[in-house]
């Protein structure tokens, strides 16, 4: 059955999709009655706290944890030679020479970053492994410092792992089209110096957090956790532990707040699961907001270089050539799947036919990254954001014509490595964005205010974002990976008692799988989401995985729903071949509707789904002859339709799907203090057809926040000798009501012609408002001397210097004639 053939069958008798249903996760969460880490607790149970690196590169001398150990309420203690004679190192994504990286969740030898665990403290209460762990001694020999990802490249560099014996965990050269032929016969050729994009993180209600309990008869481990991608963290802990999979149970259920940040906890489960075998106990570990933002994962620091962009007379744009050097701190983990997956969204939302791109990871002394809302994409698409606007500003276009210009208008569109964006009309959600926040009107302001004294710029921020993961683009960076595609696995039963019960392979962070999962069972089967329970969270025992099961990459529209719509329409087969069997009919004559399986209209041939279920489970004598097997009880794998891309060429469709986000914004820019106040915000929306569209927009206002609070109050700062100077709430400034303006939003439905119900996921969009206030900014510094905006980060001060000293940031700009090779 083809994709179409698909959606239209069961797209007919939907009535459930495509409705603002109540979320059925609202009652018990506003309750209180949510089950979160937090609320996990075990009898004799013992607490962790760690003594952290105040150094970010120093030798470890010497540990001492004697006095802390004589603590009456301190159960155990660990450090790393302990550790490295327990566990093996994390196996690494890298080829040569990251592969020669070990990782181990406490530093052994050295320490690489401030806040790496050094000594872990198990004690009865948390106090006391708090105030045990402070009689730890630890004496440190101080190294030199790398902080900065362009020294880490440089020959004379301290090295952080001797291992490896270079600070390089992947580099790679992606040469698309003949990007020098088109440097030759563009008109202009725009030249930028550097373009940085800016360390910052995520920072969720609830942070890492997890309860260990190792059973020595089983030699199981039982993780209840809010690790958000556990089927794949399974790969990191069980091989470290040297153990099977099955060895090791994880349980995630609710989560509070997630976006890519909590998949890279595995280090910190890997070391519990040691701590509880050596204590004999089960120990719980909660991080504290400090640890949080110091080491609970960074969202990746970028910095663009000799940057050159072919353009014509006429606005049309012919690609880039771009050296991007990416900073994964301390440890790759997760990385380096950062240096391909912007390749997922190599021409942002443009036509683009060119692209050169020189990528290089690095280690510095820094957090390690995560992935964070918009994983490497988000880094990637400001870049291209900012070369269209920089370009339109130099060469005097208008910047919604130069865009309107270069868009892809026809789909599907393949980009030159051999993507696939599946539909949309980014055309449309622009106009529709501009007409939001009265564009016109703005642009006639703009010189009013002018004339008073203030700056009025208005900006555009054009994001696509792929969803659903072609893993098979790992092997891009290391052709020995052992995985590609994606996949995903639920399971739809009938209970006992006639009810249905969904069961999912994802976790949720809040994207509301049990109501959306609900609505389109729902349709499948003919009867009402309140009639649908499903199990929310992940039980490694309970649950059923399949590969990649998660909702990274705003996948679970595609494939966690996809799954569940495969295993109803199997189990919507069975009911009806067990009903005409009963009902002495032909299958196709059976209609599901409303609880009840009946042949055609005659309700005096129907039967319950109750009561087939009371046939499979308790009355097995009345089953008819040829049904013995059946269980009502089915589980479906969805397989995305991927390819494994070609290793030579770097080339292949790296996703299934493409959301689009269109931000337009209104800033007004003190010209005395540098101050950005938003004072009008539109976000326009394409995420294939809407399962439940009023969740959609609360993860719309959602991610509009984070990126706003990244623009302009969210930086995780670094000092010359690798400290962190944003350690908390106080300096780390956090978006709050105050800052995010009230929010215009609409949407456009595209649906996808790849997946089974026209969806394409929300798509991360949190990328969308750092490039839409840059752009204003950007549009209101052409009042005022032209300054360049070239960071992604934009509070007061750096904004005042570019209003102030715009000579500084245009020094890095030149525009000349393409045909004389400038």
């Amino acid at each position: 059955m083809t994709d179409t053939v698909a959606r239209e069958e069961t797209g007919a008798a939907q009535k459930w999709s495509g409705r603002n249903v109540p979320r059925k996760e609202d009652e018990r969460l506003l309750r209180g009655q949510g089950s979160f880490v937090e609320n996990i607790q075990y009898q004799h149970m013992g607490y962790v706290h760690f003594v952290r690196s105040p150094y970010a590169h120093a030798h470890i001398k010497g540990i001492d944890v004697s006095l802390a150990e004589q603590h009456p309420s301190v159960i155990c203690t660990m450090a790393g030679d302990e550790i490295e004679e327990l566990l093996q190192p994390f196996f690494q994504i890298a080829p040569e020479p990251g592969a020669e990286i070990r990782d181990y969740p406490l530093a052994v030898g050295k320490a690489r970053f401030v806040g790496e665990p050094v000594v872990a403290v198990v004690a009865k209460t948390r106090e006391a492994a708090r105030d045990a762990a402070d009689l730890v001694e630890v004496e440190y020999e101080p190294l030199e410092v790398v902080v900065d990802g362009q020294r880490a490249l440089e020959d004379d560099a301290p090295v952080l792992h001797e291992d490896a014996g270079v600070n390089v965990t992947w580099q790679g050269v992606y040469d698309y089209g003949d990007i020098d032929s088109a440097l030759e016969r563009a008109d202009h050729v725009v030249e930028i110096d550097e373009l940085h994009f800016h360390r910052f993180t995520s920072t969720p209600i609830e942070t890492n957090g997890a309860v260990v309990d190792y059973d020595a008869g089983s030699g199981v481990w039982t993780m209840h956790c809010n690790n958000q991608l556990p089927a794949v963290s399974l790969f990191w802990i069980a091989s470290a532990l040297g153990v099977p999979f099955s060895r090791v149970q994880l349980i995630s259920k609710d989560i509070g707040g997630a976006f890519g940040n909590k998949i890279n906890s595995y280090a910190y489960l890997t070391l519990l699961a040691a701590l509880s075998r050596k204590a004999r106990r089960p120990v719980k570990w909660t991080e504290w907001r400090s640890e949080q933002i110091a080491s609970g994962n960074h969202s990746n620091e970028r910095t663009f270089r000799d940057i050159k962009v072919p353009v014509m007379n006429d606005g049309t744009i012919l690609g880039y050539q771009v050296r991007a050097i990416d900073d994964a701190g301390a440890f790759p983990r997760y990385e380096p799947l950062g240096g391909v997956i912007w390749a997922q969204v190599l021409p942002g939302c443009y036509r683009f036919e060119n692209a050169r791109v020189d990528f290089s990871q690095v280690v510095t002394n820094k957090a390690p990254v995560s992935p964070n809302r918009g994983y490497s994409r988000l880094q990637h698409l400001w870049m291209v954001e900012r070369v269209v606007d920089i370009v339109a500003s130099e060469l005097g276009f208008d910047p919604v014509e130069v865009r309107k210009k270069n868009y892809v208008a026809e789909f599907p569109h393949e980009t030159p490595n051999g993507c696939i964006y599946d539909s949309g009309d980014y055309h449309r959600c622009l106009d529709i964005a501009l007409d939001l926040i009265d564009y016109r009107s703005w642009l006639g302001r703009r010189d009013e205010a002018r004339a008073e004294g203030k700056l009025i710029g208005v900006g555009i921020g054009s994001t696509l974002d792929s969803g659903t993961n072609n893993f098979g683009q790992s092997r891009l960076v290391n052709p020995n990976m052992p995985f590609s595609g994606n996949n995903e696995a639920a399971n739809v039963k009938i209970d006992l008692d006639g009810n249905i019960v969904v069961t999912l392979g994802s976790v949720p962070q809040g994207q509301s799988h049990a109501t959306t999962a609900a609505q389109v069972v729902a349709d499948v089967l003919g009867v009402a989401p309140d009639d649908v329970t499903v199990l929310i969270g992940s039980d490694m025992q309970r649950n059923v995985y399949s590969g990649f099961s998660g909702t990274i990459a705003s996948q679970f529209a595609v494939t966690g729903l996809s799954a569940a719509i495969g295993a109803a329409e199997r189990l919507r087969d069975d009911i009806r071949a067990l009903a005409a069997a009963v009902l002495g009919g032909e299958e196709d004559e059976v209609v599901v509707a409303d609880g009840v399986a009946m042949i055609g209209e005659d309700e005096d041939r129907s039967i319950p789904l109750a009561g087939l279920a009371g046939m499979i489970h308790f009355s097995t004598a009345e089953i008819p002859p040829g049904f013995e097997n059946v269980s009502l009880n089915r589980t479906y794998v969805y397989r995305p339709p991927f390819e494994v891309p070609d290793l030579e060429t770097k080339t292949g469709n790296l996703t299934l799907t493409y959301a689009t986000q269109i931000h337009a914004c209104v800033v007004e820019v003190d010209p005395e203090t540098g101050a950005v106040q938003i004072l009008d915000y539109a976000a326009v929306d394409d995420s294939g057809t809407l399962i439940n569209p009023q969740i959609v927009e609360g993860q719309v206002h959602g991610a509009t926040a984070h990126g706003i609070g990244a623009v302009l109050t969210e930086e995780l700062h670094y000092d010359e000798d690798g400290q962190l100077v944003s350690m908390n709430f106080y300096d780390y400034e956090a978006a709050t009501a105050l800052d995010v303006p009230p929010l215009k939003t609409d949407s456009i439905e595209s649906p996808s012609p790849f997946t089974p119900t026209g969806a394409k996921g929300m798509g991360e969009g949190g990328g969308a408002p750092l490039h839409a206030v840059c752009s204003a900014i950007q549009d209101a510094l052409r009042q005022h001397g032209g300054g360049v905006v070239t960071d992604s980060h934009n509070p007061s001060e750096r904004v005042y210097r570019l209003l102030h000293e715009p000579e500084n940031s245009r020094a890095g700009i030149r525009v000349g004639n393409g045909h004389d090779r400038v």
